[in-house]
């Protein structure tokens, strides 16, 4: 089965590479995260990526938009809920593009993290595979997270400290300061 993995971050995405593979999947990876600020950040984990890809033979698919704007845009008027509009963004084009490469599925490292609404990212990748007519291949790799962080640290990749968004940055500063915004 070819399979479009839409990835987040190298950290989040080694595990679920390797457990796809063991299941027998042809993974290739896709990056598109337009809601990674700044964009130092954004390079960042991007880099990262492309570094791991090649070290284990992934075919990387990027779409590489810095959608400061759009993203911005998408969420401002809803703050509070905006990882709906999140998820929406990247699940939706990564199903348009696995339905435009031939794949058979996609699915997301998103599913890794202990941190992401995981039933709010169900809901979304299951109607953006009915919009584009290509599988949802649903895996909970959160039972692999820890794994995953500690081979991130034993291979030396940039390690990010929050979800991704400016709002998500500004929430762990606030966290940190003990402020409520």
């Amino acid at each position: 089965m070819k399979t479009l993995l839409h990835i987040c971050c190298a950290p989040c995405a080694n595990q679920c590479i390797d457990a796809l593979r063991r299941e027998g999947a042809d993974v290739t990876g896709f990056w598109y995260n337009p809601n990674i600020h700044p964009f130092t950040e954004y390079r960042a984990r991007r880099n990262c990526l492309r570094d791991y890809a090649a070290a284990i033979a992934l075919p990387l698919m990027e779409r590489n938009d810095y959608g400061i704007r759009p993203f911005t845009r998408a969420v401002a008027a809803d703050i509070p809920g905006r990882c709906v509009k999140c998820y929406e963004m990247r699940l939706f084009e990564t199903a348009r593009q696995a339905r435009e490469g031939g794949f058979d599925s996609f699915t997301s490292s998103l599913f890794i993290s202990p941190y992401q609404k995981h039933a709010l990212m169900i809901q979304v990748a299951e109607a953006a595979a009915r919009e584009y007519g290509v599988e949802f291949l649903y895996r909970d790799f959160r039972p692999l997270f820890q794994a995953g962080q500690a081979r991130a640290r034993e291979l030396g990749f940039y390690m990010q400290k929050y979800c991704g968004c400016i709002y998500s940055e500004e929430e762990r500063y606030l966290k940190a300061a003990k402020i409520v915004p």
